[in-house]
């Protein structure tokens, strides 16, 4: 497996791979891998001829008061888990070598980041779309694996290849989950013991309100009794949303979703589900 550091080594890689007639696979990760994002290499691996990881903690994505500082960081154990996985080729830049100059240009996302997380994070989904941006561009991928846990991303980053005329196309990957459903994620591990036996709630509060749904009923205010009583934790938001176009105008298929700050994390999960299955 080759580590990649600058954006030149990157692009004679990518430049040698495509000479071959390969086609190219992307994971874009912030590194503190899990099985979430193993998953993510499996599914590129089984569709494409060479891999290529990212492990960058984006700064643009980081308001002045989040965690990013603080997010988890283990390069070496990353590198083992992606070599392991049978990654070709991880991408470790540095923040100078991303963002060598202030950017003149800005992309701006849509009417899509006014709800659920975007709604409270100004500017962070610009700061996913300008990192984005620059890994499609670098690796000439053929196809892009993103996890379904971070729907509102997901949502995001479909319109940014489809209104822009991106020549890839973004795979979705389902969340993975430890086996009392909790999402597997980076931050999991600023939980307490208390509050990780918690969060296992967030999961079943999603079907609770995913069955109420399908019974023609309203689910948020049922949601947010079953996990006030059930977690310590300070309810964010719990949204029911059209998806992908995260408006209430729900057509078919629909997304459930909330986030619980705990007292060092906050946690995001979601359902997507048919609205009109019987």
């Amino acid at each position: 497996m080759l580590i990649l550091q600058t954006v030149d080594e990157l692009k004679n890689w990518v430049q040698e791979t495509k000479r071959a007639g390969h086609t190219i696979g992307l994971v874009p990760t912030m590194g503190f891998l899990h099985e979430g994002h193993l998953s993510l290499v499996e599914k590129a691996k089984a569709e494409n001829n060479k891999v290529v990881m990212s492990i960058f903690v984006n700064p643009a994505q980081f308001g002045p008061s989040e965690d990013f500082d603080r997010y988890p960081r283990d390069l070496e154990r990353d590198r083992k888990l992606a070599k392991e996985a049978g990654t070709d080729a991880v991408f470790v830049p540095s923040v100078e070598e991303m963002y060598p100059r202030e950017s003149q240009i800005k992309i701006t996302a849509g009417a899509q980041a006014n709800v659920l997380c975007g709604a409270k994070r100004p500017g962070h989904f610009d700061g996913v779309l300008k990192v984005v941006t620059k890994l499609f561009h670098l690796t000439e991928a053929d196809l892009a694996y993103f996890g379904q846990k971070d729907a509102q991303q997901l949502a995001i980053i479909e319109s940014l290849v489809a209104d822009f005329n991106f020549p890839m196309t973004i795979r979705r990957g389902e969340t993975i989950r430890e086996e009392d459903g909790l999402a597997k994620s980076s931050r999991n591990v600023y939980l307490s013991e208390t509050e990780r036996n918690e969060a296992a709630h967030l999961k079943k509060a999603l079907e609770m309100g995913k069955n109420l749904v399908l019974q023609g009923r309203e689910p948020i205010e049922s949601m947010t009794a079953y996990l006030s009583e059930q977690t310590s934790g300070k309810i964010d938001y719990i949204e029911l949303l059209d998806y992908p176009t995260l408006t209430t105008d729900i057509q078919s298929d629909a997304i459930l979703a909330l986030a619980v700050q705990f007292e060092k994390a906050r946690l995001i999960d979601n359902i997507i589900f048919n609205s009109k299955e019987n």
